[in-house]
């Protein structure tokens, strides 16, 4: 009887040894905060930059740096951590969550590739930038 204590105290106690802490959980959200808040400042530059309101700079620097932010933040969400504005949706329709991510960080970088190769004339940078219809979706924009 003895030992059945022993080993149900050893199992419970790796449980916890691996399962997230609650200070584990919050900077799970304050770095999908961080990368939000990259991808929008990234965006805003970039926007700028295309729409000629600051003199020319290197859109392809700040497109690469959306697609590998991007890439970072469906690894973010693995972890399945609630919190934030990430709205539960996100977990129980993971395959739509994360196909539009990899699909975003895709097209990103395939767009900073065309612009490296052939320039920014003629790119329609929001057929990349396809935030909003995931926000819609997968945000809760009143928790901010």
């Amino acid at each position: 009887m003895r030992r059945v204590h022993v080993s149900a105290l050893g199992i419970a106690l790796m449980a916890l040894a691996s399962a997230p802490s609650m200070a584990e959980d919050k900077d799970v959200v304050a770095y999908r905060r961080h990368l939000r808040i990259t991808l929008n400042e990234q965006s805003g530059a970039l926007g700028m930059i295309l729409s000629g309101s600051i003199p020319d700079s290197d859109p392809v620097a700040h497109l690469e740096a959306i697609a590998l932010t991007a890439s970072y933040a469906t690894k973010a969400f693995k972890l399945q951590v609630p919190g934030g504005e990430a709205r539960p949706e996100i977990w129980t329709q993971w395959a739509d969550f994360s196909k539009r991510m990899d699909d975003f960080a895709r097209k990103t970088a395939g767009l900073a590739k065309t612009v490296r190769e052939k320039g920014p004339q003629g790119v329609n940078v929001l057929d990349a930038l396809t935030c909003k219809a995931c926000h819609d979706i997968y945000r809760d924009e009143t928790k901010r």
